[in-house]
């Protein structure tokens, strides 16, 4: 059995009839992780092998727990598992091991999946290049020179390289598409509010990061969503969204679909990208949708400023508790904190109401669009010795995370985006294309994607 060519459905499948066993499965994943994860570095804090074996016996011998019954599934390092060290990639937080369940943990186990461990991920989260001083680089399956985006890096690496079916990431900028786009796999960030945050302090003001899925299919990721979708009591402005699985493709024809490209020329871009993001999109042409070129809706530069300050805003909010460690913190980080303590109540409230205009032009281009499409990232995958690209063709990057700014206008107001695969380039590389459409519209854009993947299969496939 090939884990990185079948699908996590099948999988279940065939748990659920008994034609494989969950310790069957187990001991599969188990010799898979053993054959590559050295090299690449995606799974950290793996549990012990013959506590899992034992689990997974378990399962076997009592009754179906679950839509994930039997799933082996390794957890992104920012996400609390009881028993299990947790350091989200940070020294100050290294050894660290929870007596609870995050949320998120708490409804994998309870739909049945077995939760072997982390995946990896850049310290606190911060940066789309994975990589902290507790475990080291994550390499990139294609080429482990390079890097394989983040901050779910280690969540994509293993599912690129088949040492997990399902796997769930978060995404504040990108940390769920780029690192899809830059592993051959699809990665979905749901409207905001539909998977809840973990129900502890403000409930109200932070709505950038999401928690969301990741997969080799988009009825994969349907999979996933209903199980850690759902409202929480404690969180004041979350929604329950509509199941979507089964994810059924979507009849595209008579869909109009709007391509933004580089933004009227905001966005640099790499040679190559826009090019073999214009190929995949002729796979929409041809399943019946109308791909149209769109003029930018909105002023590129209101949304990056309006970003910057509701995200450093965001994170120091985040990591005010540690600013007694400050000196122990990367350097990204200490500017984000900085940068977050030093804001006005009136400059946040500027920024949001840049936040709340753009949300309501974007309403209005829905109305005349099923979806729109920007590519997933402004460059190839880099190099492992760089932390973060400082130009991007010839053009001069002033922030740390300036390269990632083509994924702010779906972050920036909490839409449903669905990054999916476009192929490979000139060196072999993967990239991504993020497909997205209004808020509530989860359903809607996973249909619009099962129906690309169903004429592409890219995660299925390796470059020439």
């Amino acid at each position: 059995m090939d884990l990185g060519q079948i699908t996590a459905a099948e999988l279940l499948s065939a748990l659920s009839s008994g034609r494989l066993s969950a310790a069957e499965l187990m001991q599969l994943t188990l010799e898979r992780i053993g054959a590559v994860n050295e090299r690449l570095n995606a799974i950290v804090a793996m549990r012990d092998p013959d506590d899992l074996m034992a689990e997974a016996r378990a399962v076997d011998s009592g009754p179906n727990r679950g839509p994930l019954h039997g799933l082996p599934i390794a957890v992104k390092d920012l996400v609390n598992v009881a028993g299990v060290v947790s350091s989200q990639g940070s020294p100050i937080l290294n050894g660290f091991i929870p007596e609870t369940d995050d949320l998120l943990a708490q409804r994998m186990k309870e739909a049945g999946a077995i939760l072997i461990g982390k995946t990896n991920t850049p310290e606190f989260g911060l940066g789309s290049h994975t990589f902290n001083p507790v475990y080291g680089v994550t390499c990139n399956p294609y080429d482990p020179e390079r890097t394989c985006g983040g901050s779910s890096g280690g969540a994509a690496v293993a599912l690129a390289s088949g040492m997990v079916a399902l796997a769930d990431g978060s995404d504040m900028m990108g940390s769920l598409r780029n690192p899809a786009a830059w592993n051959n796999v699809y990665g979905f960030r749901p409207s905001w509010g539909r998977v809840p945050n973990e129900p502890d302090g403000d409930g109200y003001l932070h709505q950038l990061s999401t928690l969301g899925p990741m997969a080799r299919s988009p009825e994969d990721i349907g999979l996933l969503l209903d199980v850690i979708s759902g409202t929480h009591p404690s969180q004041p402005l979350g929604h329950p969204g509509e199941t979507v699985s089964p994810v059924q493709p979507a009849d595209l024809t008579g869909m109009r679909i709007g391509w933004l490209d580089d933004w009227g020329g905001a966005f640099p871009f790499e040679p190559g990208i826009r090019e073999i993001c214009r190929d995949a999109l002729e796979v929409f042409t041809q399943l019946g949708a109308k791909v149209e070129p769109l003029t930018p809706p909105f002023d590129a530069d209101q949304m990056w400023n309006s970003w910057i300050t509701l995200r450093s805003w965001s994170v120091a909010a985040g990591l005010a508790s540690l600013t007694e460690h400050r000196a122990s913190l990367k350097d990204t980080a200490q500017w984000e904190l900085d940068r977050g303590l030093a804001l006005t109540a009136m400059q946040v409230h500027r920024a949001s109401v840049v936040r709340t205009e753009w949300f309501r032009r974007a309403t209005e281009v829905f109305q005349d669009y099923d979806a729109l499409i920007l590519p997933s990232a402004q460059v190839w995958p880099f190099d492992l010795q760089l932390a973060f690209p400082t130009e991007i063709n010839g053009t001069r990057m002033d922030t740390y995370h300036r390269w990632m700014q083509v994924v702010v206008p779906v972050s920036l107001i909490g839409l449903p985006c669905l990054s999916v695969p476009v192929g490979f380039g000139s060196e072999g590389l993967p990239m991504g294309m993020q497909i997205f459409g209004p808020r509530g519209a989860d359903s809607r854009i996973l249909s619009i994607g099962s129906a690309y993947h169903s004429a592409t299969s890219w995660p299925q496939k390796r470059p020439a």
